[in-house]
C-alpha cells in the first residue's frame, strides 16, 4: 500500500483500539452496546449507539499497545468545543496554520495539476527537480554541494521521512535517545519498527517559574545523556528549532552531541522542519565535522516552509 495511506490506516486502527480501550467484554456476551457502558459525559458526542464485535480479528499488538495520540486527542477536543459552543477555537499548539501558502506555490500547484506526467506516479526517492532543488537551497548551508541523486530524498511528509529512517535503521530492541519534551510522533514512530525510546529531560532554568525566561535557557545535563547512553544505542533525535520549547540548540551543545556520537558510533536524526520559521542564522549539526555530518540524517518540511501541511511533501538530507 502507498506510505499516505499507511498513515492513514494506521491512524484509524488506532482510533478503533481507543475507542475499545473504554469498553470490557462481558462474560456471557459477544455483542454488547457502547452505549451502556460510556461515561454521560461522553455519549453526548455519539448519536445512537455503536455496536462492536470482539469476535472479530483485533488490531496487531503493535497497533493495541499504543496510546491515543496527541495530535487526535487535540483536535477532537477543538472539535468538539467548536460545535458546542458555536464559536471559532483557535489552536496555538501545532504546527498548522490559519492562512494560504504563498501565492506562487499555490500557482505551482495549479500549473503542474496540468502536465500529464505530475499527475502519475513519482520515482521511489521523488522527482529529481525537487531533490536538486532541495540540493541546491541548502548548499550555502552546508558550505559544500550536495549530491541530489545519492543524499537527497523526498516523502510523503517529514513525519514518513522520520518513520522511514527508523524502520530502515531499527532492529528489535534498538534504542533511541528522545529530548523530553518532544513531538509525539516520535515514540510510536520508534516503537513501530521495534525500537525502545529514551527519555533525557530538557531542564528549564531553575527559577523558571519565577520570572520571564526564554526558550534557549532550556539545557541537557549531558550527564544525563552520556548515562543514557547504552551498546544498543542506535539513533538519537534532535529536534532544533525545537518543538514545543522552541530551542534553538547552540554550537557548543551540538558539537558535544555529536562527538558523543562519533564516540559511541549512533547517528542523528536532526528534525529541522521549523528552520525557516526562525530567521536568525543558526548552526545545523550535520555542517560542523565530516563525521558528524556522515552520522547524521536532516528531515525538512515543505509544510512548515510554505504553511501546506495537507501537501505532505518532507525529506530527507543526508
Amino acid at each position: 500500500m502507498g506510505l499516505k495511506s499507511y498513515d492513514i490506516q494506521m491512524q484509524l486502527l488506532r482510533n478503533l483500539n481507543t475507542r475499545l480501550t473504554y469498553i470490557r467484554r462481558p462474560p456471557h456476551k459477544n455483542l454488547y452496546t457502547r452505549s451502556k457502558l460510556l461515561p454521560k459525559h461522553q455519549l453526548r458526542h455519539f448519536s445512537k449507539a455503536q455496536t462492536v464485535d470482539m469476535t472479530l480479528p483485533q488490531p496487531s499488538s503493535h497497533v493495541s499497545s499504543q496510546s491515543k495520540d496527541v495530535w487526535s486527542i487535540v483536535n477532537e477536543a477543538g472539535a468538539a468545543m467548536e460545535k458546542e459552543s458555536g464559536k471559532p477555537v483557535i489552536n496555538l499548539g501545532q504546527g498548522f496554520f490559519s492562512y494560504s501558502p504563498p501565492d506562487f506555490a499555490i500557482q505551482a500547484a495549479k500549473d503542474a495539476l496540468d502536465v500529464p506526467m505530475f499527475n502519475q506516479y513519482s520515482p521511489t526517492r521523488g522527482r529529481m527537480s525537487l531533490r536538486s532543488a532541495l540540493a541546491k537551497a541548502y548548499a550555502p548551508y552546508y558550505g559544500r554541494t550536495i549530491d541530489p541523486e545519492t543524499e537527497v530524498v523526498i516523502t510523503s511528509g517529514a513525519n514518513e521521512g522520520m518513520y522511514s529512517v527508523f524502520t530502515g535503521f531499527l532492529d528489535q530492541g534498538d534504542e533511541v535517545i528522545v529530548f523530553e519534551p518532544f513531538f509525539d510522533q516520535y515514540i510510536s514512530n520508534i516503537i513501530l519498527p521495534g525500537g525502545k525510546p529514551v527519555y533525557v529531560p530538557l531542564h528549564p532554568p531553575a527559577d523558571a517559574q519565577k520570572r520571564v525566561h526564554s526558550a534557549g535557557e532550556w539545557s541537557i545535563d549531558f550527564k544525563e545523556l552520556e548515562d543514557a547512553i547504552t551498546p544498543r544505542t542506535r539513533m538519537i533525535v534532535l529536534n532544533s528549532p525545537h518543538n514545543p520549547v522552541g530551542k534553538v540548540f547552540s554550537k557548543d551543545e551540538l558539537l558535544r552531541i555529536g562527538d558523543l556520537a562519533i564516540k559511541h558510533n549512533f547517528l542523528i536524526l536532526s528534525d529541522e522542519v521549523y528552520d525557516r520559521l526562525y530567521y536568525t542564522p543558526f548552526t545545523r549539526i550535520a555542517t560542523l565535522s565530516p563525521e558528524i555530518s556522515a552520522r547524521t540524517i536532516t528531515v525538512g518540511s515543505a509544510g512548515k516552509t510554505f504553511a501546506a501541511t495537507g501537501w505532505r511533501i518532507g525529506w530527507l538530507i543526508g
